[in-house]
């Protein structure tokens, strides 16, 4: 089982980092450098680690684990007007992505009102297309708990916001409940606001986990990461994409940002070193952001074995 971490130490000599996470079968993800700085976040095999830790330490770099790694996280908020898009949003989806997570900021286009509250069938499926949702509402606990119904249908866990303080267990369908955030308007910049932050970060960290150790049960057919590296040799237009990150990784395949009904076949088509086509053993679909093609990896309980 691939382990997420994140690798912070200077600029001198993180190349024998990056040689060490491929010899021993992991994934460089994503690559930061600050000046006389670099962050790199990596897959690494969980029986590995200690090898990439000796590594690290000789060079007096950091080490940590990162569960927001190679997944995407949708940001909710019930619509994108400044009534319901304070600078709390903002603040959440920014965290998220210093933390490993590609993020999606996602407005309801009925999501006022505590009676007329609504989340259509696409905004659904759109949702579901991410690892987890952090829904953000605001201050009013009667207000957070009639609006349950915006997510009581997401099949990904959902980690809810909001001002007041409200049990678990009065919000059923929600992985859990952070509280203190609600509506401000100002940015995060305290350190009772930035631990805030850093309670969402934890509370979507457990959710993704949660899901990990439901995948290990029926592992993927192949891990995401080699599924992206190969398409980016085999399709090379992907890196001519507008986008700033062409492919996104998800725990249960990725997102390859190219227009479906032009690059499909192409997608499909990629092949593997075992002589297996990512056609047989992933569904490969349109996505419902944009014209995108979205990738979904077979369990082995589907496709017989494991690669």
């Amino acid at each position: 089982m691939l382990e997420p971490v994140m690798f912070t130490g200077g600029l001198y000599k993180h190349d024998l980092v990056i040689e060490l996470v491929e010899d021993l079968g992991g994934y460089v993800l994503q690559k930061n450098v600050t000046q006389s700085e670099v962050i790199l976040l990596i897959l690494i095999p969980s029986e590995d680690k200690p090898v990439l830790e000796s590594q690290i330490k000789e060079l007096r770099g950091e080490l940590v684990r990162a569960p927001l790694a190679g997944t995407e996280v949708a940001v909710v908020t019930p619509t994108l007007a400044i009534h319901h898009l304070p600078h709390t949003a903002c603040d959440i989806a920014e965290y998220l992505r210093r933390h490993g997570s590609k993020t999606n900021m996602i407005g309801l286009a009925r999501g006022v009102g505590q009676e007329i509250a609504q989340i259509n069938e696409y905004e659904t499926s759109l949702i579901n297309e991410h690892d987890a949702a952090v829904f953000i509402f605001g201050n009013f606990k009667e207000c957070i708990r009639r609006k349950e119904s915006l997510y009581r249908n997401i099949n990904v866990p959902v980690v809810v916001t909001g001002g007041p303080e409200i049990a678990k267990a009065e919000m059923p369908y929600a992985f859990e409940y952070v509280s203190s955030v609600g509506r401000v308007a100002h940015r995060a910049r305290k350190a009772t606001e930035i631990g805030v932050l850093d309670r969402i970060v934890d509370a979507v960290g457990r959710a993704l986990d949660k899901t990990r150790a439901e995948m290990a049960k029926d592992p993927l057919t192949t891990s995401p990461p080699r599924v992206m590296d190969a398409v980016r040799e085999q399709v090379p237009d992907v890196e001519f994409s507008y986008s700033p990150l062409p492919i996104a990784l998800n725990l249960n395949g990725l997102r390859v940002k190219l227009p479906y009904d032009s690059y499909k076949d192409a997608v499909r088509a990629v092949a593997f070193d075992e002589g297996v086509k990512l056609g047989e053993i992933a569904t490969v679909r349109p996505s419902r952001m944009k014209d995108y093609i979205l990738v979904r990896i077979l369990p082995a309980s589907e496709t017989g074995f494991v690669f």
